[in-house]
Order: structure tokens, then C-alpha cells, then sequence
């Protein structure tokens, strides 16, 4: 119970401090002129003045509260290293039982990773926890972790002592990879560099020395181990090996004693372009369709053309002489023999042996494909012809073989069960013909027959095979059966998806990842990670998924198109994922792959000093022992060796409030009235 006098004014203070001053003036006045009754003159001001303030006795009834005592668990991935977790819990317990000893009121909150790698904020739950308490009952904060905090610029307005209880060994070491310099592309066959360093943190063993190894793999193949420094940047020479996304691994292999392997491996994602595409376009003889390859060609300001066509073969004769056939020499020996790796396609549209290109070329060609490039055959008459190209050295890499007849009737190209799975001809834009037809009309086809290994992925008339694919140990090799793709392009009856066609078969040929059809591959959302299969063949097997902590889960796959499967996981924790379904492989990475988590790994007081002396607290490493909890009187410094305090803050809640006047108005008057009456009988005696 308390008590105090409390006033409440009838007049503003100012006026009643005005006729306090008069009053006294007029009693000086008084007492210098000698009148015996101004004391009492006096007595009678201040009564009026007393009750103008009008007093009252206010009696309270309190009842104290507890203080509260704030504790931020941290249980991140970092302090799931080690021994941490069993010491954050042994310290929370040791710090509950000192807390109840003392009566305070202990608010527990626990912080875990942040989403989109954000890391540990502790200080966002702590002022999370600040907002639902009074201010005026903290006595204190403590934070449980091993320091690693990333929003330690956000302390709240703790009136009171901020501590931490520090996780963690002494001896405690690590070793991270860093990638600080990686393209996001990069040209073909071009050297680029990535700047890495392995750092050591922490008490590093002696005999760890001064270099590590480090295994490099790309698209999750052979992987490649090296011998680096330890401690110094490094400026490691690549060059992509495909065009599209390259995915490079880099991995350091877990040393004895570190305390974890998390932040090991780092993975770069680079999409290969190609500088410029080279295309070697050899036509044999004029027809209709061969501006349709021109056309397609040159509206990619990306490819660079050569194309030379054939208009007088040598047998003909017209009489004009030898020398006025060319304006110039046109290089044959240094296109085929010299820089025939430099194309990166080669197409011969409607050509037949003439001999124009001897066999030693057709070799060249040959040896070109199988070492990795790309052919493309468009047929006509010539193919069917005793001067095809089938009777060249080329025959061993032709997807398909004449018959020797020319198919010369109308019918509709349509895709083949083949077709319908592999991405050239997948999905292909229908709607063009007229009458409903998907397409429009070809009116002349090459009868073939396709190898038992090649893909026939469109028919022709009566289902003769029309577009052949097929690899050529590692190169690619196609065959259209027609001359006839340009009524597309001119719109007859419609027309068709010519440009989409031919542009896809041309990427396909080059090996752009995104049209191989015997690929798996995923891409992530969030904590989503999707994964996808393309095949030719049945419905795949299971994808066993490799999560960062060596877990590993059997993902089925469900049909979402022909010859497209997919499949969905949730992550659990952000890092390197590594996914395989039979002899295919593939990575995808949730955030970074070391989480901001595991970036720094080593216990430190640092990132929270600041903040932990501008409210006079202390941190304590948990090894040492466990601190006791002590009182302090506010502004003293709240830590010692082995002890933290809190600050007591005398809250309390009002139970019963009671104000009872002093004097009642009418005996103040009566008094007033009293004292100036023997004022007056007292000057008027004398």
C-alpha cells in the first residue's frame, strides 16, 4: 500500500501563483509598516491559497510484478555442428533454473534458419518477443548461439543488459571453398577464368599443411582432382565444353577434424554460347527451296554462311569456255581439307556427285561428323539417283539408304510415334492447312530405308520414312526426304511450321543441351525442386536424390507429355542436390551451395560486441562453464568472470486506487474567514 497528496487546481496554476504573489506582497507590506496582525493576514493567504489546490490523500494498492527475463535460442543449421545443439541445451537449462531462483519471468523463443538464405536473426526474434512484453518489466536479454547472427544491426531497445552464451570448442577448425569471380556465360572454346581460394578458419592443426586438394567436375562427370595453396587466390583456365548450361563442380575433400564439409563445394552455372556459327551450305544445282535454307540461315545474324551452288555441272555442254565459268576460284581444298572443323554444320541441299568434290572430300566429311560435327542431308531426285550421295565414302554415316524410287504424289507429313517423343518434331505448331489439315501438302519424296539404329521421327506418303536422325559415334547426322519443306515456307495450302522445323533440326545437329532427347534435368522454386526426364525409350525408372546431408530419396516419375516424365520434392535444407536415374546424372542447387549458414562456421564474439557493450553486458563462452544469473542496479556493468545480471525494474499493477480530500472547501473558508477576523480585532484593539 501506498500514499501520496495529490492536488487538483480550481484555477490554472499561473493565476493561483499570481494571487499567491499578491497575497504575500500585501503581507510584507504589512509586517514593514509595523501592523501586528500580518502574520495572521498571513496565515489566512495561505489557506486560500491551500485551498484554491484543492488537496486529497490518494491511497494505492499495488501488487509487484515479476521481471522478465528474454532468452533467443538459436537452433540455425551452424549450431547443429558439433557438440552446439547439447550445449545450447544444457546452457538453457542451467540458465531456467538460475532465472526461477530469482523469480523472473523467463520468455523463450527459438530461432531457426530464415528462409531465402537469409541466415540466423536472432535480433528479429527478439524484438518479435519485445513487441508482446511490457518494456517496463525486462530486466534482460540473452541470446544461446554460437554468434554467428546476421542481423546483428538490429538490436532492439533493450532497458536492460544484453548477454550472449557462446557455443562452441576453442579448438574448433574449418575449411571453406570461396568462388569470388565466375562468368554467368561464356564463349565456346574460349578460355575463361574462375577465381577460387581455400580458406582455413579457426585452430587449424599443424599438420594440415599449406595445400589442399580440390576435385573439379563439369555436368557431373569424371571428376578431376588438383593440388592447390591453401590461403591464396587462384586463377583456374576453363573452357566449356558444350553449348547451353555447363554446371562445374568444385569440391574440397573433407579434412579429419573440420567441422563440417557444407561449405566444400561451390557450384557455377555458366551457359556456353557460341561465338558465331559457322555454316557450310553446298547446293547442287538451282531449284525452288534453296533460298528457304538461304532465308533461314541469314536472319540469324549469329551465323556466319558459305554457301556456293553448283549451276553448270562440267558434262554440260554448251560451248562456253573453261575460263569464263567462275568469276573466281571457288576454295574447295580449303573448305574441305583445310578448316572443315571450323563449320559447325554442313548441309548438302539436293547435291549429287559430279565430280566437282572428289572422294577425298566426301572423307574429309566423314571423319569431320564422326569426331564430332553435324550433316544435314536435303534430299530430292538426286538422292535416288546412280550419283547419290549414298554411293559416296559418306554411306557409312547416312542415316538412311535409297531405293532407287522417287515417290512423286501428294501427301501430308505427319510425326511419327518416334517423332512425338523426340524434341525436333515434339509439339510441333499445327493449324496451318486448309480443309482442317494440320499442314500443308509435299508432292515428291525419296523412298528410303532408315538404319535399324537411326530415329525416324516424321513420315511421308504411305509412312515411308521422310526426317532421319542418327548419331555418328559423336557426331550427328539427318536426312530429309523431300526437296519440297519450301511449299511450307511459300504458304501452300496453308503452309507449315517450316521455320520452327528446320531451325530445331539445325540446333539438334549442333548438340544444344536444351533438344537432346535423352536428357534429365531439374530447375528448383523456393524449396521446390523439379525434375524432369526426356526419353525415347519406356517410362524411366526412379531418381534417387542426393540432399546436401548425404540423405537420399526415390523420386517416381509421372507422364506429363510423350516421352516427358516428371517429378516434384520439396528441399529440406538449402546446398547441392545430386540427382540419378540409371547412367544419367544431374545437380541443382537450393540457394548457394554452402548456405550463408555454413559461409562462417567458427564461434565468435564479435559480430554482437558492439551491441553487447552498449548495454553493458558480457558473453560467455559455454565451454567455460555455465555463468550465474545475478541482480544488478541499473547502469552498472552487468558481467563478470563466470556471472551475468539482470537489472530489476519494480514493475507493478495497480490493484485499488482510494482519494479522499484533506479539508473540505467549507472549513477551509471558515479558517480563512477566522484568522482574517482576529487580524482585524487585533489591529482594531491597538
Amino acid at each position: 500500500m501506498t500514499r501520496q497528496i495529490l492536488f487538483d487546481p480550481m484555477l490554472p496554476w499561473p493565476v493561483i501563483a499570481v494571487l499567491a504573489g499578491v497575497a504575500l506582497a500585501f503581507c510584507l507590506l504589512a509586517a514593514w509598516r509595523g501592523l501586528p496582525g500580518w502574520w495572521l493576514r498571513a496565515l489566512a493567504a495561505g489557506v486560500l491559497t491551500v485551498a484554491l489546490l484543492d488537496p486529497s490523500l490518494q491511497t494505492e494498492e499495488r501488487e509487484p510484478l515479476s521481471d522478465i527475463l528474454l532468452v533467443a535460442v538459436d537452433e540455425s543449421a551452424s549450431q547443429r555442428l558439433s557438440d552446439r545443439a547439447g550445449q545450447t541445451e544444457a546452457a538453457l537449462a542451467d540458465l531456467l533454473a538460475e532465472a526461477d531462483a530469482d523469480g523472473l519471468d523467463v520468455r523463450v523463443t527459438r530461432v531457426a534458419d530464415a528462409s531465402g538464405d537469409e541466415g540466423t536473426l536472432v535480433m528479429g526474434a527478439l524484438n518479435e518477443v519485445m513487441a508482446q512484453v511490457p518494456r517496463d518489466r525486462v530486466a534482460g536479454a540473452v541470446v544461446i548461439s554460437d554468434g554467428r547472427v546476421h542481423d546483428a544491426g538490429l538490436v532492439p531497445d533493450l532497458p536492460a543488459p544484453l548477454h550472449l552464451l557462446r557455443t562452441g570448442r576453442s579448438d574448433d577448425w574449418d575449411r571453406r571453398l570461396i568462388v569470388s569471380n565466375a562468368p554467368s556465360f561464356a564463349i565456346l572454346d574460349e578460355e575463361f577464368t574462375i577465381t577460387l581460394r581455400i580458406e582455413d578458419q579457426g585452430d587449424v592443426p599443424p599438420e594440415m599443411g599449406a595445400e589442399a586438394d580440390i576435385v573439379v567436375s563439369v555436368d557431373g562427370g569424371q571428376p578431376r582432382a588438383f593440388r592447390i595453396p591453401v590461403g591464396q587466390d587462384l586463377e583456374l583456365p576453363i573452357a566449356l565444353p558444350h553449348g547451353g548450361l555447363n554446371v562445374i563442380e568444385f569440391t574440397v575433400p573433407e579434412a579429419d577434424g573440420e567441422l563440417t564439409d557444407r561449405n566444400n563445394a561451390a557450384v557455377v552455372q555458366i551457359n556456353g554460347v557460341r561465338d558465331r556459327l559457322r555454316v557450310l551450305l553446298v547446293s547442287g544445282e538451282p531449284h525452288p527451296g534453296q533460298r528457304t535454307w538461304r532465308n533461314l540461315l541469314k536472319a540469324d545474324s549469329a551465323v556466319d554462311l558459305v554457301h556456293f551452288t553448283i549451276l553448270r555441272p562440267p558434262g554440260k555442254q554448251d560451248n562456253v569456255p573453261v575460263n569464263e565459268l567462275s568469276l573466281i576460284a571457288f576454295p574447295t581444298r580449303e573448305l574441305f581439307s583445310e578448316k572443315i572443323e571450323e563449320f559447325d554444320l554442313i548441309i548438302f541441299d539436293r547435291y549429287k556427285r559430279r565430280g566437282i568434290l572428289p572422294s577425298i572430300y566426301f572423307d574429309n566429311v566423314r571423319n569431320y561428323v564422326e569426331q564430332g560435327g553435324a550433316l544435314l542431308i536435303s534430299a530430292g531426285p538426286d538422292y535416288a539417283s546412280a550419283d547419290s550421295l549414298y554411293r559416296s565414302p559418306l554411306a557409312p554415316i547416312l542415316p538412311a539408304a535409297p531405293t532407287a524410287i522417287l515417290l512423286d504424289r501428294p501427301f501430308l507429313p505427319t510425326v511419327s510415334d518416334t517423332g512425338e517423343k523426340h524434341p525436333v518434331t515434339e509439339g510441333l505448331p499445327q493449324g496451318y492447312g486448309e480443309d482442317g489439315a494440320p499442314w500443308g501438302r509435299w508432292f515428291r519424296q525419296v523412298q528410303v530405308l532408315a538404319n535399324p539404329d537411326a530415329q525416324v521421327v516424321m513420315d511421308g506418303t504411305e509412312g515411308e520414312p521422310l526426317l532421319v536422325l542418327d548419331r555418328v559415334k559423336a557426331g550427328r547426322v539427318a536426312l530429309l526426304g523431300s526437296d519440297h519443306v519450301w511449299l511450307w515456307d511459300r504458304g501452300y495450302e496453308g503452309g507449315g511450321p517450316q521455320a520452327e522445323l528446320l531451325r530445331r533440326l539445325a540446333h539438334w545437329l549442333m548438340a544444344e543441351p536444351e533438344l537432346e532427347e535423352e536428357a534429365l534435368t531439374a530447375s528448383a522454386l523456393g524449396q521446390e525442386i523439379t525434375v524432369r526426364r526426356r526419353t525415347l525409350g519406356e517410362t524411366p525408372g526412379a531418381v534417387t536424390v542426393t540432399a546436401p546431408d548425404g540423405t537420399e530419396t526415390e523420386l517416381a516419375l509421372t507422364e506429363e507429355a510423350p516421352g516427358r516424365f516428371v517429378g516434384r520434392i520439396e528441399g529440406g535444407e538449402q546446398g547441392l542436390y545430386r540427382l540419378v536415374e540409371g547412367d544419367r546424372t544431374a545437380v541443382i542447387g537450393l540457394g548457394p551451395a554452402a548456405p550463408r549458414e555454413f559461409v562462417e562456421t567458427i564461434a565468435t564474439d564479435v559480430v554482437l560486441a558492439d551491441a553487447i557493450d552498449a548495454r553493458r553486458g558480457g558473453a560467455i563462452a559455454i565451454e567455460d562453464g555455465a555463468p550465474d544469473l545475478r541482480s544488478v542496479r541499473e547502469g552498472r556493468r552487468a558481467a563478470g568472470r563466470g556471472w551475468i545480471g539482470w537489472t530489476p525494474r519494480g514493475a507493478y499493477l495497480t490493484a485499488d486506487v482510494r482519494v479522499l480530500s484533506l479539508v473540505p472547501a467549507w472549513l477551509f473558508l471558515l479558517l480563512a474567514a477566522g484568522l482574517a477576523t482576529l487580524a482585524w480585532l487585533r489591529e482594531g484593539r491597538r
